[in-house]
């Protein structure tokens, strides 16, 4: 069975384009089958960069990139930012990857296993994990972060209080120097995480 954590996804191509509307800052999205969320960009994604956009400054890392929404919607609220996306799957850093061409973003797309191909240090890192994949390797990618913040940077993530934010929140109070919940909606959770 095909997932969107899939690292090369054999599933029919079925290409879907639509706008995406931010505080303002607009931007065209093209997704396909075999990727997380291809209808619409999802609540939670929405969620973490409507509350974080604020916050971004610098170099901006999104492990799970999926089909870039996070990023090139950063990059149009955020201008000036350095843009790093990455994700498992293959089909989605391609799709990531022209959806910021097409949308005049200047951003990285790199096929990674978590933090596998990353390198340098980021004053941001974002990330909607795939829960679907399993607690094992949501905490990879939650933990791992921490070995690419540049100093005083800060992860930011979201994830479904049905979905263990609760117990999230409290295994990374034992990784990070400071947690805190940014925001809560629908049973949604916003997190930041430094050291």
């Amino acid at each position: 069975m095909q997932h969107y954590f899939s690292s090369d996804p054999q599933t029919e191509h079925d290409e879907r384009t639509f706008t995406v509307k931010i505080d303002g800052a607009t931007a065209e999205f093209t997704t396909d089958a075999g990727v997380f969320s291809r209808a619409e960009m999802d609540f939670g994604s929405r969620l973490l960069v409507e509350t974080v956009y604020p916050h971004v400054k610098g170099e901006m890392l999104d492990v799970g990139c999926g089909w870039g929404a996070m990023s090139v919607m950063m990059a149009k609220l955020c201008p000036g930012i350095g843009i790093t996306m990455s994700d498992v799957n293959k089909r989605a850093v391609g799709l990531a990857l022209s959806n910021a061409k097409a949308n005049g973003i200047a951003a990285k797309a790199l096929v990674s296993d978590g933090y596998e191909s990353i390198e340098g240090k980021y004053d941001v890192i974002i990330t909607n994990p795939p829960i679907r994949a399993g607690k094992q390797t949501v905490y990879r990618i939650l933990d791992g972060a921490k070995d690419f913040l540049a100093p005083g940077g800060k992860l930011y993530l979201v994830i479904r209080k049905e979905q263990g934010a609760p117990s999230a929140m409290a295994h990374l109070k034992e990784v990070y120097a400071s947690v805190e919940l940014l925001e809560r909606k629908k049973g949604y959770w916003i997190l930041s995480c430094g050291m």
